[in-house]
């Protein structure tokens, strides 16, 4: 049957045209119940995929209020804000109508996302039903009726259908379904029409043998759910269309809402567009905070040049002891106000209005109430820029202890914390498999195991090369090809080889892993590697990008085994100046798997002289040119502390951390990978000028070097910023006879200035240079096993070489767009993820350590503490020199120099002190290395300056890299 709908409508030329809109019906589609014989069985892609659909005795939990069997059937906003409880194992058969999941998918990809899993989820008997192509459940929009009534009328039209349909079945009990709404017209309505209809809290309160799902029950009235009696805190939130028309005029400026870790008062606002070039808007004070939850995009009002101010420097965390103690609060804020050089004032305005929340759930602990029998508690996030969020639960005796995950469901205004409710319960806090489950999340690392239809795109085993393979390859099996890696490492990504050719030059190749051969476009291999995006490396466990048998086996470059390699081949001569460059399919056969401690120690012996030791040599030689060349044209050699753990084998705890130690074969290798990259970056832009993926390092403003420039001249040394080569040039010069490490640690504070390298397509982009390498185009080739964009450049060159064809998605600039920035997200998820690895693996070394006295560097100063480096371990901290209920000493600040003066002891940038390291496990959900400054002595404070450190393996302090 088919209905169709005509009408007019002009296009942007000016033109009217008529538009005939055909909707098909059908009577042929499956209600689901397995129990039913009326309707023809459900045929695999009518929504419900490879799920058995609804129960024939529906298996559900009982209901006081609903005795017989029964079937669910949610409206939108219920299943928009209910998911958690629809998540549930213990909720099943549940009818999902193709009305809400069309509306869900409009308003919450997430929600969407999840939704989609659970009806894919066997177990759980949801079923999608479409009922805008069913003839008996389909409607017109009726006159003068809003798209959202009609929705409405539709859904209980199913539910109606529903009813009768299933009375029809031949069966001793008849099986109801029951509508869940928590809109109340449209629970009146359905009630009027004879339909049993429910809130979700009146149901899931009739589930009498399950009462812990009372608390995952979202708050569902938003903001508008105030505590009876309280004091108005926050100002009201302006309305999205005032907001829309206050942007559009200029009154308001739109950007994206960034906590400060260090400082719960304080917020930066990056504000959109093109035309205010990413303008940052500082927002200090809780009441200008105004409810804005960090990552939220949110409208701000720019206050009077005379109210603006300077980016704190000062550390505030949220002690959370009296959580409407306002007073309290703004006492604080006044410790913010000092007086501060005019130059160093930024423009600072207040959060009047929230145009998209992007709260996700969050991990962390219960802070469980003093009050007996209490119901409502606190829930401490693990990110601290997440402020505090109070939940009700009867469980709080069972959860204290635990690593939890709760929901965010509103922020009242006279609320001091936003309302929440309980989700999962993730185990006990300090357990070494539960914290890697909380940094994973926290990180938004993508770690399920992967699925069946991924797993179904992986050749089949035994696998082999065959003769359609080697169409469009080379055979370079005969070449004295290596690996060098580090010590462990089974996703080797590249090899090397260097040989002497007929007229005196050197051919030397980089072969990297096929993985593209591997992973095809569009299928679900494919889909899940690119919402990945990267192999994160923690400290004891790897999540790879793709499933194992690539990773590790048929696409890992292993020693012996004939694999499918991307090479690309140079002829250069003993000047290591290039004369050829090709790119080739090949298969290869590695001659050895090397370390780089073993390679080295090959270059090194002087009795060692066979093919692979004679391939090194050659490549450590042209590499030692080609760093000279590099750094030459202005290329940075930065350092950063970087740690290894020596894992007890048994119980896997950490029984060594030492610095990463660097060798020359390091080096060897990272300049052929940076040649292989640059030359493929190059082909690609050459072939696709709109649509290369390339990677980019903006140089960094001016303003970012402030504080290297000072600490350099505090030590009477000058560090010019004006280009890469006079910073690199410089750098080289910063030397100190008496203070051999001082020239390390402007390294690492000049890391702390860069920006952040990212991926772009290169259509959309005209800034193209890499401002860290010095090099006018670059691009990420060498490790498609564990980044996927590598796998996208692999592609393009394919295509370029006529080894592959090419699609749609390849070729369509914005696809890629859209893509690059997916990737950069996933990669500084995943840098941070690791950090995050360190910081817990570090603790965990010194928790059986007892007190530990170290040398340590001032890498920072603030107005209340200063930030120490302690090399031995690549550990960062911060000596705070307040501490609650013991008195303040005297602290001077002196931004220009940068120094602290405490009491009379002045602690200046780069000064050596000595700590005391030990681990504070006194708040178990932020367990952290304290440290006592033992010298310099500061007088009548030997107990006093303690360092409050979160391994600074954790999120540099944001890098205040953009500032």
């Amino acid at each position: 049957m088919l209905t169709s709908r005509t009408f007019v409508k002009r296009t942007r030329a000016g033109a009217v045209v008529k538009v005939v809109r055909e909707h098909y019906l059908r009577d042929d589609i499956a209600c689901g119940a397995a129990a039913c014989r009326l309707c023809p069985p459900a045929p695999p892609g009518t929504g419900t995929g490879s799920a058995p659909g609804l129960e024939a005795r529906p298996s559900g939990p009982a209901s006081s209020l609903c005795p017989a069997p029964h079937f669910l059937l949610p409206d939108t906003n219920l299943l928009l804000h209910q998911i958690d409880i629809l998540e549930d194992p213990v909720i099943k058969n549940v009818i999902v109508l193709q009305t809400v999941l069309q509306e869900v998918r409009n308003r919450s990809a997430p929600v969407y996302k999840r939704i989609r899993d659970v009806i894919q989820n066997k177990e759980k008997h949801f079923y999608s039903f479409t009922n805008e192509h069913h003839r008996e459940t389909y409607i017109e929009q009726k006159r003068g009726e809003t798209a959202n009534d009609r929705n409405d009328r539709a859904i209980r039209v199913a539910v109606k259908w529903y009813n009768e349909h299933l009375k029809k079945i031949e069966d001793e009990e008849k099986i109801q379904v029951i509508f869940l709404t928590n809109d109340r017209i449209n629970k009146e309505k359905a009630l009027e029409e004879g339909i049993t209809a429910y809130t979700c809290e009146e149901y899931i309160k009739s589930l009498t043998a399950n009462p812990e799902l009372v608390d995952r029950l979202a708050c569902v009235s938003d903001e508008g759910k105030e505590i009876e009696g309280g004091k108005i805190i926050f100002p009201e939130h302006i309305p999205l269309s005032k907001l829309q028309q206050g942007i559009k005029s200029g009154i308001y400026l739109q950007g994206t809402y960034r906590a400060n870790r260090e400082n719960y008062l304080e917020a930066t606002v990056w504000v959109h567009g093109d035309a205010e070039e990413n303008k940052e808007i500082i927002v200090q004070g809780l009441k200008h905070l105004n409810r804005a939850i960090h990552e939220d995009v949110v409208a701000v009002e720019l206050l009077a040049k005379d109210e603006w101010v300077a980016p704190s420097s000062v550390v505030l965390q949220d002690d959370g002891q009296n959580e409407e103690n306002i007073e309290n609060e703004e006492e604080k804020e006044n410790i913010l106000k000092t007086s501060v050089n005019k130059d160093m004032l930024r423009p600072t305005g207040r959060v009047v209005g929230i145009i998209k929340r992007n709260w996700r759930p969050y991990c962390g602990m219960l802070s469980k109430s003093q009050i007996k029998e209490a119901r409502r508690h606190l829930f401490t996030p693990a990110d601290r820029r997440i402020p505090r969020i109070r939940i009700e639960t009867r469980q709080a005796d069972t959860l204290e202890g635990q690593r939890i995950i709760v929901a965010i469901d509103g922020w009242p205004r006279n609320s001091r914390y936003p309302n929440g409710h309980f989700v999962k319960n993730l185990g006990s806090a300090g357990d070494k498999e539960t914290e890697t489950e909380v940094l994973l999340l926290e990180h938004d690392v993508p770690h399920q195991a992967f699925s069946q239809a991924v797993l179904s795109f992986l050749p089949k085993m035994p696998w082999s090369i065959t003769e359609e393979d080697m169409k469009h390859r080379e055979d370079l099996r005969h070449l004295n090809v290596c690996s060098v890696d580090p010590p462990g490492c089974t996703d080797i990504d590249d090899a090397l080889h260097c040989r002497e050719i007929g007229n005196g030059n050197l051919e030397v190749g980089v072969h990297i892993a096929d993985v593209s051969h591997f992973i095809r476009p569009g299928n679900a291999l494919d889909e899940e590697s690119v919402k990945r995006g990267t192999t994160v490396y923690l400290c004891e466990k790897r999540i790879d990008m793709v499933p194992e048998l690539l990773s590790s086996n048929l696409c890992s470059l292993r020693s012996n085994v004939d694999r499918l390699a991307f090479s690309c081949i140079w002829e250069m001569n003993h000047k290591a100046e290039i004369l050829k460059t090709r790119f080739t399919k090949s298969v290869i056969n590695s001659k050895a798997s090397l370390t780089y401690a073993e390679a080295q120690m090959r270059i090194d012996s002087a009795t060692m002289n066979d093919d692979i030791t004679t391939s090194l040599r050659g490549l450590n030689k042209l590499a030692k040119i080609l760093k000279k060349k590099r750094i030459d044209k202005g290329a940075l050699t930065l350092a950063s502390p970087e740690v290894r753990f020596h894992m007890d084998s048994e119980t896997h705890d950490p029984i060594d951390l030492q610095t990463k130690e660097l060798k020359e074969t390091n080096s060897m290798v990272e300049e052929f990978m940076l040649l292989a990259n640059i030359s493929v970056a190059q082909k690609i832009y050459d072939e696709f000028p709109e649509f290369a993926l390339l990677r980019k390092h903006p140089a960094p403003p001016p303003s970012n070097y402030d504080i290297l420039v000072k600490a350099a001249k505090s030590k009477n040394l000058e560090i010019k910023t004006d280009s890469a080569k006079a910073l690199a040039e410089s750098l080289d010069k910063a030397e100190s006879p008496t203070f051999p490490y001082l020239n390390t640690l402007l390294r690492i504070l000049t890391t702390r200035c860069m920006m952040q390298a990212v991926y772009f397509c290169s259509g959309m982009d005209n800034d193209f240079h890499h401002y860290g390498l010095a090099s006018p185009i670059y691009t990420h080739f060498t490790s498609p096993i564990r980044r996927y964009a590598d796998i996208i450049v692999h592609r393009l060159l394919a295509v370029a070489i006529g080894a592959d064809s090419t699609y749609p998605e390849l070729t369509d600039k914005h696809k890629l767009a859209e893509m690059c920035k997916n990737l950069n997200y996933r990669h500084k998820m995943a840098q941070y993820a690791q950090r995050a690895s360190v910081a817990f693996h570090t603790q965990l070394f010194f928790k059986t350590k007892g007190v530990v006295n170290e040398d340590a560097y001032i890498l920072f100063v603030r107005k209340n503490a200063v930030v120490v480096l302690i090399p031995k371990y690549g550990l960062e901290g911060t000596v705070f020199f307040e501490e609650k209920d013991k008195p303040t000493p005297k602290l001077e600040y002196n931004s220009e120099v940068p120094s602290l003066t405490v009491e009379d002891t002045t602690l200046h940038i780069f000064d050596k002190v000595k700590v005391n390291i030990m681990l504070d496990d006194s708040n178990i959900q932020h367990q952290k290395m304290r440290m006592v400054l033992v010298e310099p002595k500061i007088l009548g404070n030997d107990t006093r300056a303690s360092l409050s450190a979160e391994a600074s393996s954790k999120d540099e302090p944001e890098k205040k890299k953009k500032k």
